[in-house]
């Protein structure tokens, strides 16, 4: 077999493999706990529905009766999540979405991490150039010397 057959077959059991992933991604059960962590307890505790640690919370024992009706009805976990968005609005939503000025929401952390990693990489070069133009040693000329000669005069005259 050539090198380009190996290459293209490969590729092609690369692009097999992607799609038995994706597939199998999508038909993946859907699990009622992670419904519950999807969705934000409107009790005021800031939790998620799942790990609301009220005993009779007035929002998340509703909310999960109406997750297990959503279940029961064959939907997937877009589809109920789309229906909890479109019922109670945005904000039970435990992630924001990806969509519109949500997308500040998830891109903001990473670009200020690359901002700060770009800053402290450009500020370190520039350190290491100021460095290195430093000459090491030092030429003393007769100048320096009489300089040296009358600065160790007045030192000795401000100690005595």
């Amino acid at each position: 077999m050539s090198p380009t057959g190996t290459r293209r077959s490969r590729r092609w059991s690369f692009v097999l493999a992607a799609f038995v992933w994706l597939s199998l991604l999508s038909a993946a059960p859907v699990s009622f706990q992670d419904l519950e962590e999807s969705l934000t307890c409107q009790c005021g505790c800031g939790l998620t529905v799942h790990s609301c640690n009220h005993v009779q919370c007035p929002s998340a024992i509703p909310l999960k009766e109406e997750i297990a009706g959503q279940l029961a009805a064959g939907k997937n976990q877009a589809e109920v999540l789309t229906y909890f968005a479109t019922k109670y609005g945005e904000k039970i939503l435990s992630a924001p979405t990806t969509t519109g000025f949500n997308l500040v929401a998830w891109v903001t952390p990473f670009a200020v991490v690359a901002i700060a990693a770009t800053v402290v990489v450009v500020v370190s070069r520039r350190w290491r150039r100021t460095e290195a133009l430093v000459p090491t040693t030092v030429r003393t000329t007769a100048g320096d010397s009489e300089r040296r000669a009358r600065l160790n005069a007045e030192l000795d005259r401000f100690d005595a």
